[in-house]
């Protein structure tokens, strides 16, 4: 009987235990998912700044 208990309250808090775990793995995964956008979005005006820039600098090779 003991041993049956104990194994049930071993399994409910594998479980209990197991669920965390992936909870803690998910929210840092969308956490990590949403840095890697903003960075993402800021490389692209980074990038559109620099080439509106290098235009207006050398107007010759943009045809301008």
């Amino acid at each position: 009987m003991l041993a049956l208990v104990a194994t049930v309250i071993l399994y409910t808090a594998g479980f209990v235990f197991l669920y965390g775990v992936i909870r803690f793995a998910v929210r840092h995964a969308i956490q990590d998912v949403e840095r890697h956008r903003r960075e993402v979005l800021l490389a692209e005006r980074r990038a559109a700044l620099q080439e509106r820039t290098f235009i207006q600098e050398n107007a010759y090779l943009a045809g301008g």
